[in-house]
C-alpha cells in the first residue's frame, strides 16, 4: 500500500463509483479475433473535466472539438473515441465529423451533446467511416465493468491493454491509456482517459493534471515522434461524496499523489509495450542546474537510438548514455559526471570506472533497465521511461497503412 492510497486489482475507468463504459466492433479497425473499435465512457453525474492535448501543430479534428469543450468549462458527461482512423487532416469535414460523432453518442445517452468529448487512433489522412459509426453506437451496451472493454477498444499497434484503478480513502481514480508508437508526448499522452468519484475543485483539477503529465507521460518516449492526436482527459463526478478537494490541502496532496500513480503507471505501461520492445528503459538525471534540465538530458537519453539499440543488443556501452546527456542542451561539467547502469558505476567523476562487462550486459537484459546519471551541479532531478529499439520496431512501421 502506498502512502494513503492503494492499487486496486483489476481496476480499471469505471472503478470509481458513477462511471458506466462499453464497446463494439464498428468496422473502422481490420478484424481480428475479439477486434473492438469504438467504445463510450458515461458519467452517471456531470462531471468537472480537465484535458492537456497535443502541441503538435498539425491537430486532429476530434483534438480541436475535445480542446474546445475542455477549456468551455462546462461539466461532462461522455467520451466517444475510435481506434483505426485518427480523423486527422481530413479538413473542414473531418471537423464536421468529429461533432457528428460526438451527436451520436450524446443521442445514445440522451445527454447534451456539448458535454460529450471525441478522441481518435490510427491512420491520419483518411476520414471516418460515418455511416458505420452511426449504426454501431447504439450497439454498445455500458456496465460497471466496461472500462476494460474501452481500454481494450483503444488499441492499435498495442499488444496490451493499460489500465489502472487506486483506493485512496473514500473515492477512487481509474484510468486507461492506449499507446505503442508515435509516442513522445509534449503537453499530454497518446490517449488517456481518467475518471474520479472525487468531488474536486475545477482550479485544482486542471494543476493536479498538468503536474500528473509532467513527471508522466511528458517524460515517456517511445520513438521520438509526437502524435497528432494526444488527448488527456480527466472526468471528476464527486459521486464518492466528501467535501470538495482543494489545493493547498492535505486532501489536495493526497489527491495529487494517487493521480501521479496513475498516471506514471499508465505512461511506464506504454513504453513497456513499444513497439518491437522487449525492455522497458527507466533513465535518472539527478543533480542537473534546473528540473527543466533534468527532464531535457532524461528525454534526450530514452529517445536515443543508438542507447536504445545498446540496450536491446546488452552492449554496455555506456559512451552513448554521456554523448546523449552531453548533445541535450544542458550545463555539463564532466569531471563532476557519474554514470550507472543498475548499481554498478562506470563513470565516476568524469574518468571509467573498472568493471565487469558480463555483468553489465545482465543488467541491460533484464526487463526493466534502469539507467542513472549524476550531474552533481544542483538540484534537478527527473525520472523519464522508454524502450529498447528491435527490428521489429521498423517492421510494424514499415507496413503500417500495407
Amino acid at each position: 500500500m502506498k502512502t494513503g492510497f492503494e492499487i486496486v486489482p483489476s481496476g480499471t475507468l469505471t472503478t470509481p463509483r458513477g462511471f458506466r463504459a462499453g464497446a463494439t466492433y464498428a468496422g473502422i479497425k481490420k478484424k481480428t479475433d475479439h477486434t473492438l473499435d469504438l467504445a463510450l465512457l458515461y458519467s452517471e453525474l456531470p462531471a468537472t473535466v480537465a484535458g492537456v492535448f497535443t502541441r503538435n501543430k498539425v491537430r486532429a479534428a476530434p483534438v480541436l472539438v475535445s480542446e474546445s469543450r475542455v477549456k468551455s468549462g462546462d461539466p461532462g458527461r461522455a467520451i466517444i473515441v475510435n481506434a483505426g482512423c485518427a480523423n486527422a487532416v481530413t479538413g473542414e469535414q473531418g471537423l464536421r465529423d468529429a461533432v457528428a460523432m460526438a451527436d451520436m453518442a450524446a443521442m445514445s445517452l440522451g445527454i447534451q451533446p456539448e458535454s460529450v468529448f471525441v478522441a481518435s487512433t490510427g491512420v491520419i489522412g483518411r476520414r471516418l467511416p460515418m455511416e458505420k459509426i452511426a449504426d454501431s453506437v447504439r450497439n454498445i451496451a455500458l456496465s460497471t465493468e466496461g472500462g476494460h472493454d474501452m481500454a481494450r477498444a483503444m488499441m492499435t499497434t498495442d499488444t496490451v491493454p493499460k489500465e489502472i484503478a487506486v483506493r485512496a480513502g473514500h473515492y477512487y481514480i481509474g484510468g486507461a491509456a492506449k499507446g505503442a508508437g508515435m509516442i513522445h508526448p509534449d503537453m499530454a499522452t497518446m490517449l488517456s482517459f481518467l475518471t474520479t468519484d472525487a468531488a474536486v475543485d475545477h482550479a485544482f483539477l486542471n494543476n493536479a493534471l498538468r503536474n500528473a503529465a509532467d513527471i508522466s507521460f511528458n517524460v515517456v518516449s517511445v520513438d521520438g515522434d509526437t502524435s497528432t492526436n494526444d488527448t488527456l482527459i480527466l472526468l471528476a463526478n464527486g459521486a464518492a461524496g466528501g467535501k470538495l478537494i482543494m489545493e493547498g490541502t492535505p486532501e489536495g496532496a493526497l489527491f495529487q499523489a494517487a493521480l501521479n500513480e496513475v498516471c506514471i503507471h499508465l505512461a511506464k505501461s506504454i513504453a513497456r509495450d513499444g513497439e518491437g520492445a522487449t525492455r522497458l528503459i527507466e533513465v535518472t538525471i539527478n543533480g542537473a542546474k534546473t528540473e527543466q534540465e533534468a527532464k531535457m538530458a532524461a528525454r534526450t537519453v530514452t529517445c536515443s537510438s543508438l542507447v536504445k539499440t545498446a540496450v536491446h543488443g546488452c552492449d554496455p556501452n555506456w559512451g552513448r548514455v554521456l554523448a546523449a546527456v552531453g548533445r541535450a542542451g544542458i550545463d555539463i561539467e564532466l569531471s563532476k559526471t557519474d554514470c550507472y547502469i543498475g548499481e554498478i558505476c562506470l563513470l565516476r567523476q568524469g574518468t571509467p570506472e573498472d568493471f565487469d562487462a558480463k555483468r553489465v550486459s545482465h543488467m541491460l537484459s533484464l526487463p526493466e533497465v534502469t539507467i542513472r546519471v549524476e550531474l552533481n551541479l544542483g538540484e534537478g532531478s527527473v525520472t523519464a521511461w522508454g524502450c529498447d529499439l528491435s527490428e521489429e520496431y521498423v517492421g510494424i512501421n514499415a507496413d503500417y497503412t500495407t
